[in-house]
């Protein structure tokens, strides 16, 4: 049946019944609204794991695997433009926890008012819902080509939506968590289970260099595309919209202490940097291997079709079972993280007052009306590479007034919707052609051809909506009213004050829980409008332990791929 064997079929079977299961079994742990959308239960094993669940998928091996397909080995950046962010995940993470909010759309209501709160809520339920239809698009591409084509891309990602959809609605965040421990394992096995077959049949590495004559396939730096200038910009890129990726708050407070979110976290990606190396070593033995006659989205799949059955029969019905768990365990918590930003921001406002089991209830069928946004756009989208790209700007929109509110107490609302709109208004001038024509004669490859047009280059792209972001924030807010002091004191004693394991639940978001103490301040730099703090030295030592893993990983792969 649709190309598989017997063994193939029954291991995918057994899959999807026992996610199914593990999933609705879940959904005895939602006893309230906040079970549903933040359960502040889970040590570091889970959230380790679902850190990485939730932050891999096998769009991103697609991506990577094409990238490395038509570019080389540089196309690893693809995804580890966010390797150089990962350190920073060892800060942000208990901040977040700190904030004790149910959604990042507290934070902002918090800290400039509702309607920021209510603009990040519109925004990041469109980018999570974007996010889904590039996973959808990435994974039906894969198990496709897996399937000789037999069964069409469509069915395939209308197939993986119903599964994470029953048991995501039903059990909300806790049934993801659950559920990515044991997607997350099959998500290693799924990255990792083609390359020892596909390197023996070209011959290691020295059979790649045989057989791909053009010295810049194996470059981690590419010159003509994927430079230094590149690299820095679109980790820049990465670091402003991190924090306002809305399942960014799930990642981190839903663990019980700071440091079970700060540990999962930080883990659970440099994980994923890890799977990042198998998947590029893959996308460039597909080049040896396939050669250039096949679509790029479609190599990775190939290779599994090619390679798997040959090895052992059920292996096929493996790396699918594998893939569908990379997939499904970052859908569904991007489902209920933002189901939980219209219900908490934008619905519960209107509707104030109404009993836990009516949230829950909008919660749901909010998820419902969000993956169908995110199914008709894996329909629309041309290719998995142009849909990372359109996700990486949405990010950063936001994360320009989340930094400036953070750090400065000078940042208004008025300049959070500045930075905001600016942001979005110069991504928009710089795809005009009228205005590409207008910086055609710059140097530094400001425009580039691309499919025969000229276009802004991806990083200089980025270099102007993040400049005019910066910029319309700071000026706009020094020329307005600054935000109430009893206000700011309120949000930036949340920032301080660690979390207590044994404290309990606030009455409101962003508000410290009755008998919990603010602790005092110990600024960075005193007497400024700076609120930067003395890192403690957990902080600092996690810090650099987490750069010398971030070298440790480029060194290595530089070595593997010598």
């Amino acid at each position: 049946m649709f190309g598989l064997g017997a063994i193939d079929l029954t291991v995918l079977v057994v899959y999807f019944i026992g996610m199914l299961a593990v999933g609705l079994w879940a959904t005895r742990l939602v006893r309230n609204m906040s079970d549903f959308f933040m359960p502040r239960k889970f040590g570091k094993a889970m959230l380790t794991m679902h850190a990485f669940g939730t932050g891999t998928h096998s769009d991103q091996a697609v991506g990577v695997a094409s990238k490395t397909f038509t570019s080389g080995l540089s196309g690893i950046w693809y995804q580890w433009l966010w390797l150089f962010c990962t350190p920073f995940y060892w800060l942000i993470a208990p901040l977040m926890r700190r904030f004790r909010a149910i959604t990042v759309s507290d934070v902002f209501t918090a800290r400039f008012g509702p309607s920021v709160g209510a603009l990040f809520a519109v925004v990041g339920t469109v980018q999570l819902s974007f996010n889904i239809g590039v996973m959808l698009k990435g994974s039906g591409a894969v198990i496709s080509a897996c399937l000789g084509k037999q069964v069409s891309p469509g069915a395939v990602i209308l197939a993986m939506t119903a599964i994470f959809v029953v048991y995501g609605i039903a059990g909300g965040l806790s049934a993801a968590i659950v559920t990515d421990f044991v997607q997350g394992i099959l998500t290693v096995v799924f990255s990792f289970l083609l390359v020892p077959f596909v390197l023996d049949a070209v011959g290691g590495m020295a059979g790649l260099r045989e057989r791909i004559a053009d010295p810049q396939m194996f470059s981690l730096v590419a010159p003509r595309e994927i430079g230094f200038f590149y690299i820095t910009v679109i980790a820049l890129n990465g670091l402003i919209g991190i924090v306002t990726q809305p399942h960014t708050m799930g990642n981190c407070a839903a663990g019980r202490t700071e440091m079970d979110g700060r540990f999962g976290w930080t883990v659970g990606n440099f994980i994923k940097r890890l799977c990042t190396m198998a998947w590029c070593i893959t996308g460039l033995a597909a080049v040896a291997y396939l050669g250039k006659g096949v679509d790029p989205d479609s190599a990775y799949g190939v290779m599994a079709r090619e390679f798997l059955p040959r090895v052992l029969p059920g292996l096929l019905g493996v790396f699918l079972a594998a893939l569908l768990a990379s997939v499904m365990s970052s859908c569904d918590s991007f489902m209920i993280a933002s189901s939980a930003l219209f219900t908490e921001n934008v619905y519960k406002p209107l509707r104030p007052g109404r009993s836990d089991r009516h949230y829950v209830l909008v919660g749901r069928i909010t998820a419902l009306v969000i993956v169908a946004g995110g199914v008709v756009a894996a329909y629309r989208l041309e290719s998995v590479v142009q849909g990372l790209e359109i996700f990486w700007k949405i990010a950063p929109m936001l994360g320009i007034a989340f930094w400036l509110g953070l750090f400065w107490r000078r940042a208004t609302t008025a300049g959070a919707w500045a930075s905001t709109l600016a942001g979005f208004g110069t991504w928009f001038l710089t795809t005009r052609s009228f205005f590409v024509a207008a910086l055609a004669g710059l140097p530094w490859r400001v425009v580039v051809d691309k499919g025969g047009a000229p276009t802004m280059s991806l990083p200089w792209q980025m270099v102007f909506y993040i400049t005019a972001g910066v910029f319309s924030g700071v000026v706009v807010s020094r020329l307005t009213r600054p935000e109430p002091d009893d206000k700011l004191d309120r949000f930036y004693e949340l920032v301080r004050t660690p979390v207590n394991a044994a404290e309990p639940e606030p009455a409101q978001p962003c508000t410290l829980p009755e008998g919990i103490e603010p602790v005092p301040a110990r600024p960075l730099f005193k007497h400024s409008s700076f609120e930067i703090c003395v890192p403690s030295r957990t902080s600092v030592v996690g810090f650099l332990v987490a750069w010398a893993v971030v070298a440790a990983l480029i060194w290595g792969f530089y070595a593997v791929t010598r």
